[in-house]
């Protein structure tokens, strides 16, 4: 499943909303060396279970990233980001 993201890199903790159809993303890594790249793959991967990759947005706040779960499992998962 392919998701639209924002990222924030360089925050004070990572964070992860749902907001209009995107994930929005608080990295704490800096937007150096693909170390936020890095980060965002590797923490939705634990937060989703499941494998995650960057399709497009290498060098961009704006993000693609492709999830291996089906659509219903996807919004099944989102709802651990409700309070």
């Amino acid at each position: 499943m392919i998701v639209n993201a924002v990222v924030k890199p360089n925050s004070d903790e990572f964070n992860v909303e749902w907001n209009d159809g995107k994930l929005r993303v608080r990295l704490t890594e800096p937007a150096e060396n693909g170390r936020a790249n890095l980060e965002l793959v590797r923490e939705l991967a634990k937060f989703f279970d499941c494998p995650v990759r960057l399709v497009a947005g290498l060098k961009s706040k704006r993000k693609k990233l492709d999830f291996e779960l089906c659509e219903a499992d996807f919004y099944e998962r989102l709802r651990g980001l409700e309070g």
